[in-house]
């Protein structure tokens, strides 16, 4: 995986521990990139120390719904087992306090043990994952691209909403599930689910899936929806 100015080939091109940065909703892919505003105090202490090292942080969500919990020993919200490394590739400082940030997906990883420290914000030990290193998915081939645009197209034209048909076209099935995936406007939950998919087509078919749910809930018919 290139990401930036940095390649990142195996394990050991990887730090074992990383800071987290706790996100609601937010999901970052390999290859992907997210925007972030940051202004809490101990967040901006995190870039801080990230760019002065290996400019990686994890990001992750909090556990949520009835499952949402708070850490017995730290008092703070339990997280989500897996995450996704991001390299900070693009900062800027506004200001006024805040810095905005861009990040490009690495390769996701599992939460493996919090580390005890003095730093405001929280770091783990993980696991990455390996495979998504590669920047290849055997998958690429197999998704159904025309059911994931009937799929989209549908959810545009439900809420009156238009889109690039030209750079969608050009954009390979990699592109187009993650960016999909990265800007859809579901829940928490969906957002995990999506970011844990087994590989591209398992997510397209969940990308796909989920539409249809949020069609069918809102729309009614989601046959005639998608005609």
């Amino acid at each position: 995986m290139h990401v930036g100015n940095a390649r990142y080939l195996k394990s050991e091109d990887l730090p074992e521990v990383i800071p987290v940065f706790p996100l609601t909703g937010a999901l970052l892919l390999p290859g992907s990139q997210l925007p972030l505003n940051i202004f809490e105090p101990r967040y901006l202490s995190m870039i801080d120390d990230a760019l002065a090292s290996h400019r990686l942080i994890g990001m992750v969500q909090p556990v949520f719904g009835e499952y949402r919990t708070d850490d017995p020993v730290t008092d703070m919200p339990a997280l989500c087992e897996v995450g996704c490394i991001g390299r900070i590739t693009s900062f800027a400082e506004t200001g006024d306090g805040r810095y905005i940030v861009s990040l490009t997906g690495v390769c996701r990883y599992r939460l493996i043990e919090e580390m005890r420290g003095d730093r405001s914000y929280r770091s783990f030990r993980i696991a990455p994952f390996i495979a998504d290193l590669s920047g290849v998915d055997d998958e690429e081939q197999s998704v159904d691209r025309e059911a994931l645009l009937a799929a989209f197209k549908a959810y545009l034209d439900a809420n009156k909403l238009e889109a690039d048909w030209e750079s969608v076209e050009r954009a390979s099935n990699t592109t187009l599930v993650n960016s999909m995936a990265m800007m859809s406007p579901y829940g928490p939950a969906e957002k995990q689910a999506l970011l844990e998919a087994s590989d591209l087509k398992t997510r397209a078919e969940m990308l796909i899936a989920i539409t249809e749910i949020v069609l069918a809930r809102s729309y009614g018919d989601v046959d005639t929806v998608l005609q």
